[in-house]
């Protein structure tokens, strides 16, 4: 029987150096999950409450860490954009300025290449954004002294939990001894080895408790920081591309007004001077139109207009009741030829 208690008792220590191999090499410097005994009710539910915030803590920070990488990434191509963005905007008001003869490409490309200015400006404030609201925040926060302050408390309390669990097979050791062999030396360091698993019981319950409100305030620093910083990535995101659509839009309808201004206006004939041989006709007006300029023709419905010249553009230019001017060749229907003479001049 002596034998058989004596071969239990080796087992025991056995199973106690390898649970202690095992804790050794998973330990690491993280805190980790044990599955090995612990002391008591208490400090399993606090050790598992630390095990929930130091992974909440990990996975919040390895989440800014993404946020941080993003923004710098949009930071840089934001910064490329502005470069692009400029000389774009210099070739512009360049091909504007030196074709500037009343050419509506010229004057597209000088209405562009000043608004490229204002939208590189923009591209200019949200990089700043991102970098005051965004990027320095949370770098101060992920490398700060408050998370890594709680996670070292957690992974010291996590280190004692081991430290008291070798002692509890220690004590339990002990025990086997002083059933095997009550003497006075055994019966010593048993109580040694209990009392030296209280102390460590008490330390852990103050270093749990200590680690826990750490790590509960950092976490939430943590998520209200991280959803903060959010925001006001996504508000100056929006900002941006609401001003650079409002910039853009107001460029558009410059240009459109531009362009319908060149297609409705009169045609700028040239004179020229020297006999011109040409070929007038004569026009009943069909529909009213009122001159809005000293270059138009105000012509009435039922009025004769003697018509010199025809453009491509939809104006004519004619005389009506001793009158002359441009006006639009839709409102007046050909009646018949009217000969000229050689130099331009009087209608016969």
């Amino acid at each position: 029987m002596d034998a058989l208690r004596k071969q239990a008792s080796k087992l025991r220590e056995q199973v106690a150096k390898q649970q202690q191999a095992v804790i050794k090499q998973f330990g690491g410097t993280g805190y980790e999950s044990s599955d090995v005994m612990v002391i008591d009710e208490v400090e399993l539910q606090r050790h598992q409450q630390l095990e929930k915030l130091y992974r909440s803590t990990r996975n919040g920070r390895d989440f800014q860490k993404e946020i941080v990488k993003a923004a710098e990434t949009f930071t840089a191509i934001g910064y490329k954009h502005i470069e692009t963005g400029t000389k774009l905007s210099e070739d512009c008001c360049k091909y504007g300025a030196e074709n500037i003869n009343d050419n509506i490409l010229a004057k597209a490309a000088s209405i562009y290449g000043d608004a490229r200015k204002h939208v590189e400006k923009e591209q200019e404030d949200f990089n700043k954004l991102l970098s005051s609201q965004v990027l320095d925040p949370l770098r101060a926060m992920i490398a700060g002294a408050p998370l890594e302050d709680a996670r070292h408390l957690a992974q010291r309390y996590s280190r004692m939990r081991q430290e008291a669990e070798t002692q509890a097979l220690e004590v339990s050791r002990r025990q086997a001894r002083v059933r095997e062999s009550p003497t006075p030396e055994n019966v010593a360091k048993l109580h040694a080895a209990e009392a030296k698993k209280q102390e460590l019981k008490a330390n852990m319950a103050v270093l749990g408790k200590e680690a826990s409100a750490a790590l509960a305030a950092v976490d939430a620093q943590q998520q209200r920081l991280t959803f903060q910083r959010l925001v006001s990535m996504v508000e100056g995101e929006k900002t941006y591309h609401l001003r650079i659509a409002a910039i853009l839009g107001e460029v558009e309808a410059e240009m459109v007004s531009e362009k319908q201004r060149k297609e409705s206006a009169p045609p700028v004939i040239s004179s020229e001077n020297g006999p011109e041989k040409t070929t007038y006709f004569l026009a009943e007006v069909t529909h009213t139109f009122n001159a809005e300029s000293e270059k138009e023709l105000s012509l009435s419905v039922g009025d004769y207009v003697v018509v010199r010249k025809v453009s491509p553009s939809g104006w004519s230019e004619g005389e009506c009741r001793g009158n002359a001017g441009w006006f639009p060749s839709a409102y007046v229907e050909k009646r018949q030829r009217i000969p000229t003479a050689d130099v331009a001049g009087e209608v016969y």
